[in-house]
């Protein structure tokens, strides 16, 4: 998987987390010897790759609906489906960050803007 390479635009922000008490703390993971912040480049890839598959399935299910409605405007059905994502994760059937949310979303719309321009 290390051949996928991940867009420079695409969130690279790890989770984030708090930890109690009056002294200063930061949150790391000991992986291989190392305390890592945020993901690594391998959590990175595995993040971008399941992200971009989901910006396709949403680009077809949008074009779909676009194709089965052509008085919809563009902007009212991705609203829609970017109100769908983020009940997703709202639920927890999803965890995507709101970077990501907003990442696959600016995707699916340069998709469908791309499809049109054909």
């Amino acid at each position: 998987m290390s051949e996928i390479s991940v867009p420079d635009d695409f969130p690279r922000a790890g989770r984030s987390g708090a930890v109690s008490g009056a002294q200063t703390k930061f949150l790391a993971r000991l992986i291989d010897g190392k305390f890592i912040t945020g993901l690594t480049d391998e959590e990175l890839r595995e993040r971008y790759v399941a992200c971009e598959d989901l910006v396709q399935q949403l680009a077809r299910y949008a074009a779909q609906k676009l194709a089965d409605n052509p008085s919809s405007p563009a902007d009212e059905v991705l609203d829609r489906v970017k109100a769908g994502v983020r009940k997703k994760v709202r639920l927890g059937t999803w965890t995507l960050s709101s970077a990501e949310i907003d990442w696959i979303m600016n995707r699916v719309r340069r998709m469908l803007s791309d499809r049109n321009a054909l």
